[in-house]
């Protein structure tokens, strides 16, 4: 199963995103959306699991749940915009992955066997991070990995 992973994209959807995400079975949104018209376009693709961050303050986003736990492929899903945020032990609860966002910085990590997975983000470009989105492809396990986009 082929997962793809976006985040912080603060009312900013780019083509090079929904190019990149074209085929994927499930997408999973950390947060920061910034305009449902995002989902609505996401949904286009595959199913979308969303949460919301510290920016989708009104409207339509913040009704979106602060965490979410979905299973895809037989492994268990948790989302959290902020990993510091994180109020469960993911080992005990089961987690394959956390699935977080926030920070604008890529980074996949494994600790106490749960991966950690930050896609970074495919909005607006912050400082000088790349505009990034992920994928998970699920089998045997979970393994993520980073895709930059090239945008204008």
């Amino acid at each position: 199963m082929l997962i793809g992973v976006i985040s912080d994209t603060h009312g900013l959807l780019r083509p090079e995103a929904l190019a990149a995400l074209r085929g994927v079975e499930h997408i999973l949104h950390a947060g920061d959306v910034g305009d449902v018209a995002i989902l609505d376009a996401l949904r286009k693709i595959a199913p979308v699991t969303a949460i919301r961050g510290n920016v989708d303050t009104s409207g339509a986003c913040a009704e979106l749940p602060a965490t979410d736990v979905v299973e895809l492929g037989g492994q268990l899903f948790y989302l959290v915009h902020s990993v510091h945020d994180l109020d469960i032990n993911p080992k005990a609860a089961g987690v394959a992955m956390v699935v977080s966002g926030h920070s604008h910085k890529a980074k996949v990590e494994v600790k106490d066997g749960v991966v950690y997975f930050n896609p970074g983000s495919a909005g607006p470009r912050r400082f000088s991070l790349p505009v990034t989105v992920g994928f998970v492809t699920v089998e045997d396990g979970v393994e993520a990995s980073v895709m930059e986009l090239v945008v204008g």
